[in-house]
């Protein structure tokens, strides 16, 4: 379990921990000369012999909130101190509000100093912590007594947090990625860069490569301590210590993240639930005010959802967009503070932390209203009803999902995956109403215009499923076409049972110009003719020629070479073999024009169009000046061309 102070200066929080634990967390000697806490402070102990517990002994003064907010991000348990002498104070109040707006649920209030007054006091500032915790997450919480100073109330006090610490559930979530928020960095000579901090998520072991988050470097796990123990991994909920190889000191501070690759992807803006404390002056979009995540402090701009309203003491969905990038996930938690840092303004969730903007209000607000719910498990059934689906990249980093967790998630819910660069996932009911329509249309359309060889897939989709991504639907298309007894060949969907060349004409004027584009001998040119040289060989006439090449070509049968030629699918492969045969026999794999050239004797001109023909088919690729085959060449090497 993780504890945190709270409270006002000078309050006793210092020599609380310190009576615990045995240790003073105050460690900077401009603490020990003005003997209140300016930093973070962190102990271990097992109050009442339980078990091991973590104390982040966070500063009062008003001057130090940042450095508080800090402290008490990922916490379990709060731990408020209030004076019996001087009651609650303004940074016990502004403390609870920080709590309250990040979601810390569990804690126990202690009235110190209780040698200092009579029993009246006492029973006078129970009431006033009381009526502070009401309305808020901590309401009901226990209130005790103690005084450090002659022991009064101490052993109540350890056994309450050892009950506490044997109640905590821990914070490990099978299925996701590493993450630590870092509230310190140092170096230890002999072992080099050292940050401690609180794991949010996850698993890390010795040797594990991991990721310094927003700053991108990448860095190796030399040593894990606990509590100043040696440990092989760290887990998901507790404070420890990480000894990062290939990291320099100036390369990791506190608010960074250590993360595995996986969940490296910092943000410049986040959609988010945004609560005003009553009372606020309200940011305007124009207000730049300070961001609290983690352990990092921000600059940012509050920008409302259109049709959203910012009022003091209520909440709503806003925008932020942030100086520095931040390694935001949905379900982390946020404080505002003003401009000077001088007050808390409020608090808030992050529910899509790589927000765009370019959706429609009623649809933005609506897959919002889902994202609040934090758990993927709750969230993605909703999300799939949306037209267009869910994008799976994106949902699973959003959610912090491994791929075995995303994979069971994907299972259970029983959806169709769409795509890869993205993949998309939808209902298996909205994919067979979208392979229905598919195949409805394309009926459809063979009858309305029997000699065209298809539809272009960019109507197809505008008509099926206009929420997808062109290249998504094209996935769609191909993904099991020819299951559903659909072919797409270059942007083109036909049913495999519609053929534009069965028509007699069509029949006839093909067989008439077949020998011709086979060519004769070795002449290369002559395989690959221009048009009005066909067109004059078969004396027909040239647009008709052109219209039947054209369909041909859509069919697959036939290949554009440059601007006016025409050549055999099965020529085409021959060239590919050629080009194939001139790279082997280079060391490096690469050829020139200049060599293909020589190698199919023609012409410069004529051998850059073949050239870009192969590239255009996958078959080779340019590098630099010189072109290499593609692993994909041997497809068009084997396929068979229907003649």
């Amino acid at each position: 379990m993780i504890v945190a102070t709270a409270g006002h200066i000078d309050h006793g929080k210092t020599l609380l921990v310190r009576s615990i634990t045995g240790v003073d967390t105050d460690r900077l000697p401009e603490e020990k000369a003005r003997g209140i806490s300016i930093d973070l402070g962190f102990a271990y102990g097992s109050p009442a012999g339980g078990p091991l517990v973590g104390f982040v002994d966070v500063p009062g003064h008003e001057r130090f909130v940042r450095n508080m907010v800090a402290g008490v991000c990922g916490i379990d348990f709060a731990l408020i101190v209030v004076a019996a002498d001087d009651g609650v104070m303004p940074q016990t109040v502004e403390h609870l509000q920080i709590l309250n707006l990040l979601g810390v649920c569990r804690g126990l209030a202690v009235i110190t100093k209780v040698d200092r007054v009579d029993a009246v006091r006492r029973s006078q500032v129970r009431s006033q912590i009381e009526a502070l915790m009401a309305g808020t997450a901590l309401e009901g919480l226990d209130v005790m007594e103690a005084s450090p100073v002659t022991g009064e109330g101490m052993q109540a006090i350890t056994s309450k947090l050892r009950d506490a610490a044997e109640a905590t559930h821990t914070r490990l979530q099978p299925g996701r990625h590493f993450r630590f928020a870092v509230d310190r960095a140092f170096t230890v000579e002999g072992s080099g860069t050292v940050v401690t901090g609180t794991v949010f998520s996850g698993e890390a072991s010795v040797g594990d490569r991991l990721r310094v988050s927003p700053g991108g470097v990448a860095a190796r796990v030399r040593r894990l301590h606990v509590h100043s123990s040696e440990v092989a991994r760290v887990r998901g909920g507790q404070r420890c210590a990480i000894n990062l190889a290939s990291v320099a000191l100036s390369e990791v501070a506190r608010g960074d993240w250590i993360v595995a690759d996986a969940v490296h992807k910092p943000s410049w803006r986040l959609d988010t639930r945004l609560r005003l404390l009553p009372g606020v002056n309200v940011p305007g979009p124009a207000t730049r005010v300070h961001l609290h995540h983690g352990c990092r402090d921000v600059m940012a701009r509050v920008v409302p959802l259109a049709g959203q309203r910012l009022v003091a003491g209520d909440s709503a969905l806003v925008h932020l967009v942030v100086d520095e990038a931040l390694p935001a996930l949905n379900g982390d938690h946020f404080i505002l503070r003003d401009s000077a840092a001088e007050h808390t303004l409020g608090g808030g969730v992050v529910l899509d932390p790589f927000a765009t903007g370019r959706r429609r209000r009623t649809e933005q607000v609506a897959t919002l209203d889902l994202l609040a719910r934090t758990r993927a498990e709750d969230v993605l059934p909703g999300l799939l009803k949306a037209p267009g689906g869910v994008n799976l990249d994106r949902f699973e980093l959003m959610f912090n999902l491994t791929p075995q967790a995303a994979q069971a998630l994907r299972d259970t819910l029983g959806m169709v995956v769409i795509g890869r660069d993205p993949r998309v996932g939808v209902t298996r009911e909205r994919h067979a109403e979208w392979c229905q329509a598919t195949r409805s249309l394309l009926e459809a359309f063979h009858t309305q215009h029997p000699a065209v060889q298809g539809m272009r897939a960019k109507e197809l989709r505008d008509r099926v499923a206009p929420a997808l991504p062109m290249p998504t639907f094209e996935s769609f298309l191909h993904g099991d076409s020819s299951s559903r007894g659909i072919a797409v060949r270059n942007g083109v969907a036909r049913l495999v049972e519609h053929d534009v060349t069965a028509n007699p004409g069509d029949r006839d004027l093909w067989a008439s110009i077949y020998p011709l584009l086979r060519g004769t001998g070795t002449d290369i040119s002559s395989s690959v003719p221009r048009t009005r040289e066909l067109a004059q060989a078969a004396r027909v006439d040239l647009r008709v020629l052109t219209e039947l090449l054209y369909r041909r070509r859509a069919a697959g049968t036939v290949h554009r070479i440059g601007a006016d030629r025409f050549c055999l699918r099965t020529t085409l492969a021959g060239l590919a073999s050629t080009a194939s045969a001139v790279a082997a026999s280079s060391e490096d794999g690469h050829f020139t024009v200049a060599q293909y050239r020589d190698a199919i004797g023609t012409g410069r001109l004529l051998a850059i169009e073949i050239l870009e023909c192969l590239d255009g088919v996958g078959a080779t690729i340019r590098v630099g000046e010189g072109r290499r085959l593609r692993d994909e060449h041997v497809k068009l090497l084997h396929e068979t061309p229907t003649a």
